[in-house]
């Protein structure tokens, strides 16, 4: 794909460059704006006067005005002192959706940056050079300021070149320092000229990243959410009405309204559906529209912040055309914190009415005729536990992710002196956002294993047959796992789902 000036790019596109699926290029117009961004900064340093992250210190030395000599030693020592991340490494995919996010904002012309700087960062999308980023250690203010500087490391270099100072790298997956990387790929390192340093460290760009590949997930995941309710509903023989389009017309809420429409469309043709003299269903089955829906358009709200952020420049100060430098605060990662902290508590309660479900299917005295645990059959009740301890686990994700969701971006701790007086805690919102999806997903594994499972009993009972869309998943399913008359080990069986729903082959 090209970045041009004129479309933005969308969620979708940064998953695909994060999986590696796509090349980046920049359009000449694009080259350009760079190189007239760039010719700003040159006119700035000439004209001599102190401007912030151009011929200053940063941070709470924004007063202290360095000698142009120095600059290029200034832009290096930035990014030095500031790699300081801890914890695991992110996933690959993470980075590389960073990195191009970084390189989108860097090629709008406000940043200052030669084109070079941008054209190293695509080269190393596109030859498969991913840096190895730690976890933990951003504000979100300022940005992911040692986040991004880890990313510097292995793009720049000085004078000296040394091995241990440029950062880890994989190339093609093989783990190396950043400056064997890069030569393996043949993509030459840079010295940061005035401005890089900050360019490229200044911005909550993997928070972003984290954002748009969180927001990617949760609206799929909302998919096999509907998906493994409408199993559970048949598996329970649930009745249809509170799915009826009138109910949902007069809430007129939207997400309420196409959650209700998936789930009537999954179940057509059912006759497990309404099967049993029960007037009412409990919550977790009579309001999914409005608890699903209600994620939904939880979920729609935060891609809209999301997507205005990977198109947004972020670094401090910016470039403007009239050959100004504006010092501002767009690398602050509040809208990133307030938004992940809102996907997570969504997310937290799809997991959450998903485990009630799973409940009611394992509890003889709500699954209408089903067997305890749905063991194989009541006789063998205690001598086999059935599926007892994945709703266990199911139980224990939920209350992790409830702990997950606690918002991040309420807390703040001054740094820098006072300087930087009020953080965002972004970063640390989208790394438990991300968290939650990947415990979510596996809460929904367990849901359609325990619904196929009461599925494959109810047949027993009876000869009905499954909706149109409910019965082809289940078929899918049954062609991938065994029906286990006695205990097994459970575990693997749902690992398969989760497997299918993580490479979204479901």
């Amino acid at each position: 794909m090209n970045i041009n000036l004129e479309d933005s790019i969308t969620i979708e596109e940064v998953r695909e460059i994060a999986l590696g699926k796509e090349h980046v290029y920049l359009d000449k117009e694009v080259d350009q704006a760079i190189v007239n961004s760039r010719a700003r900064v040159n006119q700035l340093i000439k004209n001599g006067k102190p401007v912030y992250g151009v011929n200053t210190g940063f941070g709470i030395f924004a007063n202290k005005k360095i000698d142009l000599e120095q600059i290029s030693i200034l832009n290096r020592n930035l990014i030095l002192s500031h790699a300081v991340g801890i914890g695991d490494p992110l996933p690959d995919e993470i980075v590389r959706a960073a990195m191009f996010i970084r390189a989108v904002s860097l090629s709008k012309g406000f940043s200052g940056v030669r084109p070079e700087i941008v054209k190293t960062l695509l080269d190393m999308l596109n030859n498969q050079v991913t840096p190895i980023i730690p976890s933990k250690g951003s504000l979100g203010s300022s940005g992911d300021l040692c986040q991004l500087s880890h990313l510097a490391l292995v793009l720049s270099k000085d004078v000296r070149d040394l091995d241990e100072e440029s950062g880890k790298a994989k190339f093609k997956g093989q783990e190396s320092s950043g400056k064997e990387a890069m030569a393996k790929a043949g993509i030459e390192r840079s010295i940061l000229s005035a401005k890089e340093g900050l360019a490229l460290n200044n911005g909550a760009t993997f928070t972003a990243a984290i954002a748009a590949l969180s927001v990617s997930e949760a609206e799929y995941l909302l998919q096999i959410a509907e998906t493994s309710a409408a199993l559970a509903m048949e598996a329970l023989c649930a009745r249809a009405d509170p799915f009826d389009h009138r109910i949902q017309l007069v809430r007129n809420q939207k997400g309420q309204i196409e959650t209700a429409r998936n789930i009537l469309k999954l179940i057509k043709g059912s006759s497990y559906i309404n099967s049993v003299d029960q007037v009412q269903d409990a919550y977790s089955i009579r309001c999914i529209p409005q608890v699903h829906g209600a994620v939904r358009d939880s979920v729609g709200y935060v891609k809209k912040v999301v997507e205005r952020e990977i198109n947004a420049v972020t670094d401090n100060p910016l470039i403007f055309e009239t050959g100004e430098a504006i010092s501002g605060g767009n690398f602050h990662g509040e809208p990133l914190g307030l938004g992940m902290d809102f996907l997570a508590v969504a997310l937290c309660e799809l997991g959450a009415i998903s485990e009630r479900r799973i409940n009611l299917m394992l509890d003889a005295k709500f699954n209408h005729g089903l067997t305890q645990m749905l063991v194989d059959d009541s006789s063998s009740e205690g001598l086999n536990s059935g599926l007892m301890m994945p709703h266990y686990t199911a139980a224990s994700l939920v209350l992790e992710n409830q702990t997950l969701a606690t918002p991040d971006s309420i807390r703040s701790l001054p740094t820098s002196a006072g300087q930087e007086d009020h953080n965002a805690n972004a970063m640390t919102a989208a790394r438990h956002a991300y968290e939650i999806i990947n415990n979510l997903r596996q809460i929904l594994s367990i849901e359609i294993y325990t619904a196929v499972r009461a599925i494959d009993l109810r047949k027993r009972q009876s000869q009905l047959s499954l909706g149109k869309g409910t019965g082809k998943i289940y078929a899918q399913i049954k062609n991938m796992i065994q029906y286990f008359s006695e205990d097994t080990l459970w575990g693997r069986e749902i690992g398969y789902i989760n497997e299918i729903i993580e490479q979204r082959k479901l």
